[in-house]
């Protein structure tokens, strides 16, 4: 099969959307042909990345047997609301004249966000012919509403929904990565919809293989938030927590990653001692990172229900440790986590007091956090493994 993919993020973004998609190529790449549209990489850091700034607008790369065609998109600095709107317009924009270059198609799968890029896929579909299949990272416009990045009201809401409605209506197939937000995506369209969950590749995200990590303390009990800085986490919280565990000498948080929020969280962190930043480390590294830790905290606004599936959880729950979460009452990661019997949810009107408590009595019984590590990596495997997801995803686009 010819198998177009046009995703915003792509390598070597090695986090979130850009690993997932990445991923998903090279797999189909090992047996159909495989061409990427993409942007120019700039996640996390929302700045477009050292080795590509000095390229044209438009640059071509073979990565892993997948040819990519990429535009080099305008990046706020600040990713506000209509800063990221005046971002997909200029991708697309510059990803029409990249579109030309797909001389053959059978389906083109069209990643979210951005959600206008499936009128380049739509347009792919027409001119090249196949079908138009979408997939639902993240529903970036209710998450904006959710976030409080934007406000619902106005015409702008009105005109960016109905955008989305035209285009899922548009589709073929759809399938987005958790089963709420399945749901979601049944109230948006009628067309065929599939389950295509993130993976975990459990062989790179392995105790066996983890190395004592030069970030951490190794004589004191290590909390662990690693991921994207952004508006989804509810950082006022986080703040409350690491002024709570300042009685605590044996315990230090660490805060590692990047994002919108980035320089805001870390400013406001810098009166404590015991809280250290770092900045994203590299994939290779992230093994030892995410095994080393002795407990990972996820705080999440308790608005966000599943317009989004954090896809650190599933590393989180690989590593073997026990993690503490928080958000809203209808989560999948809440369901993930208590079936799996893997860490600790928490919901609505949650007192830091709670938290606290949960805390101290991991540190106090290591045993408790062991049995339920391994309860996390074994649920993940089991339900979220790379090799079962992809090769799912396969037989449906084949069989599509």
């Amino acid at each position: 099969m010819n198998i177009t993919i046009i995703s915003n993020h792509y390598y070597p973004e090695d986090s979130g959307i850009g690993l997932y998609s990445t991923g998903m190529a090279e797999f189909l790449a090992k047996k159909h042909i495989v061409k990427v549209i993409a942007a120019t990489p700039y996640y996390p850091q929302w700045k477009i990345y050292p080795e590509y700034d000095k390229k044209g607008l438009f640059s071509t790369e073979i990565v892993n047997d997948v040819e990519i065609f990429r535009f080099k998109q305008f990046t706020p600095a600040i990713p506000t609301f209509k800063g990221r709107i005046f971002q997909m317009i200029h991708f697309f924009i510059g990803s029409f004249i990249n579109i030309f270059k797909i001389k053959k198609n059978d389906i083109v799968i069209v990643v979210m966000p951005f959600t206008i890029s499936a009128i380049l896929g739509w347009l792919v579909k027409t001119f090249r012919g196949g079908k138009l299949w979408i997939h639902v990272q993240d529903f970036e416009f209710d998450a904006a509403f959710e976030t409080g990045i934007s406000k619902k009201i106005g015409i702008l809401p009105s005109v960016v929904f109905k955008i989305e409605l035209f285009m899922f209506n548009r589709a073929d197939f759809t399938s987005t990565i958790s089963n709420g937000m399945l749901n979601k995506l049944e109230s948006k369209t009628n067309t065929k919809k599939y389950f295509f969950p993130n993976w975990i590749d459990h062989s790179m995200i392995n105790t066996d293989r983890a190395k004592p990590s030069p970030l951490f303390d190794s004589s004191k009990f290590n909390v662990l938030y690693s991921g994207n800085i952004g508006a989804k986490q509810d950082w006022d919280f986080f703040v409350d927590f690491v002024s709570a565990c300042q009685e605590m000498n044996h315990v230090q948080i660490y805060l590692i990653g990047e994002g919108a929020k980035r320089k805001e969280v870390v400013e406001s962190l810098k009166q404590f001692q015991n809280c250290k930043y770092y900045p994203p480390v590299r994939y290779e590294e992230l093994n030892d990172l995410l095994c080393n830790a002795d407990l990972h905290v996820l705080f999440q606004k308790n608005a966000v229900v599943d317009t989004v599936m954090p896809s650190k959880i599933l590393g989180m729950m690989a590593s073997a440790k026990p993690s503490i979460v928080t958000g809203n009452e209808y989560s999948e990661v809440r369901h993930n986590l208590e079936i799996s019997e893997g860490g600790f949810y928490f919901h609505q009107d949650t007192k830091l007091h709670e938290i606290m408590g949960v805390l101290k009595n991991l540190i106090e019984n290591p045993e408790q956090s062991t049995i339920m590590g391994d309860k996390a990596r074994k649920f993940v495997i089991e339900k979220y493994s790379i090799e079962s997801v992809l090769s799912q995803f396969q037989k449906d686009i084949e069989n599509s």
